[in-house]
């Protein structure tokens, strides 16, 4: 491999749980109201197994319409100025990103130790690097966790929705990102703890593709598309060690 392209969040940061928590907080306000609304069951967003099956990797908009979706719900698209208490798809997102942009500056970002070991690895190494990720506050979770400086490219939300990139499980993100370091797809290798992220990479025809398994999703990743799976990517420094 030639060059490493990483996802963001659960892989290089521990955002993904503030992600998580973000979620969790819109949609059972969203899906609370809806149930007094319709008279329904209020059953709330699982921060494990819908974070995992319909959010995570995706871009914002996609995620709140792919869950939507599992529950049989059909918002308005709306528009980017729809406020947080909008009943439309653009006004739930909007007040996601608000949570988790208040989550993140009260909590600071953390990058995880391992991640951070591995990319000064490759640094020294002379392995070019990337970050694709589908936030729009990809560069200044970068910064916040002190780690902006160890990449070539980024290609994050705000890449995708100038150059018209479809967002994970589409390859194209990725794609973009090889073509930036200048490596075929075949020689680069894709690191992502999300089932949308590991679909995405086998999707494009990478190398090889990590799964990062954070949240006990080791099978699920490898049924996605994971070509090797790590709890932590310290792992792939002690193997290329022994």
């Amino acid at each position: 491999m030639r060059a490493c392209l990483f996802d963001l969040d659960g892989v290089l940061t521990q955002t993904a749980k503030v992600h998580a928590a973000a979620w969790k907080a819109m949609f059972d306000d969203f899906l609370r109201a809806d149930a007094d609304r319709t008279g329904d069951a209020f059953v709330p967003f699982d921060p494990v197994a819908d974070y995992d099956q319909y959010v995570d990797g995706r871009p914002r908009l996609d995620g709140t319409r792919t869950f939507l979706a599992s529950r049989g719900i059909t918002l308005p698209e709306g528009g980017p100025d729809d406020k947080p208490g909008d009943r439309t798809v653009n006004g739930l997102s909007t007040a996601k990103n608000e949570l988790v942009l208040t989550l993140i500056r009260e909590q600071g970002v953390q990058p995880y130790q391992g991640s951070v070991a591995y990319l000064n690895r490759l640094r020294a190494a002379g392995v070019p690097r990337a970050v694709v990720s589908s936030s729009a506050n990809c560069r200044d979770v970068l910064k916040a966790a002190g780690i902006d400086g160890y990449f070539d490219t980024v290609i994050d939300g705000i890449v995708a929705k100038r150059e018209g990139l479809p967002g994970k499980p589409a390859p194209d993100t990725y794609l973009a990102a090889a073509k930036a370091l200048g490596v075929e797809p075949s020689a680069a290798a894709v690191f992502e703890d999300a089932l949308a992220g590991v679909a995405s990479g086998r999707a494009g025809g990478f190398g090889c593709v990590v799964g990062v398994n954070r949240t006990g999703q080791a099978e699920a990743l490898r049924a996605n598309g994971a070509d090797l799976v790590v709890d932590d990517l310290s792992e792939l420094i002690e193997g290329a060690a022994q």
